[in-house]
C-alpha cells in the first residue's frame, strides 16, 4: 500500500486594485509536480480577508463578466457598516471576498490538477488597493 504524503508551500501573488483576477493554474500545477504526489488533493487558501480563490474560464470576456458580477453583488459605492469602524473605503472588499471564499480544493490525478479543458484557478484581490497576496498550499496524496 502506498504511503500518504504531504507537501506544503507558500506562494505570493501580486494583484492590482480589486477586483483584480490572476490565473495561478500553472503555478499550482508546478507545486503538484514539485510535491511528487500523483493522486490526491490540492488545498489552497489565500491569506487575508479581502482575497479569494475560485475557478473560471480565464479569457477576457469571462474575466470582465466576473468582475462585473462581483461589483454587482457588493457594490463599492454602497453603504457598509465597516466604514464606521475603519473609514478605509473597503467594506465592499470584505463582503465580496466572503461571498467567493478564501479557499479551494482540487483533485490531483496523474500528477496534475484535474481541471476541465476551459477551467483555470484564479486568485482575486477585492481590496481598494494593490496587494501581495500570500497563498498557502498543501498537496496530500500518494506518489507514483
Amino acid at each position: 500500500m502506498a504511503e500518504l504524503q504531504q507537501h506544503t508551500t507558500s506562494l505570493t501573488v501580486a494583484l492590482g486594485t480589486g477586483p483584480d483576477i490572476r490565473d495561478i493554474t500553472d503555478v499550482l500545477n508546478g507545486v503538484v509536480r514539485e510535491s511528487g504526489i500523483r493522486e490526491g488533493v490540492l488545498s489552497a487558501s489565500v491569506v487575508g480577508s479581502t482575497g479569494s480563490l475560485t475557478t473560471i474560464e480565464y479569457e477576457p470576456g469571462v474575466v470582465a463578466d466576473l468582475k462585473d458580477a462581483i461589483d454587482r453583488l457588493a457594490p463599492p459605492d454602497a453603504y457598509y457598516a465597516h466604514e464606521e469602524a475603519w473609514h478605509d473605503g473597503n467594506g465592499h472588499s470584505h463582503v465580496q471576498a466572503a461571498l467567493l471564499g478564501p479557499s479551494i480544493h482540487l483533485a490531483v490525478r496523474d500528477g496534475r490538477l484535474r481541471l476541465g479543458t476551459w477551467q483555470q484557478v484564479v486568485a482575486i484581490n477585492h481590496d481598494n488597493r494593490s496587494r501581495q497576496r500570500p497563498i498557502e498550499v498543501t498537496v496530500t496524496g500518494v506518489g507514483g
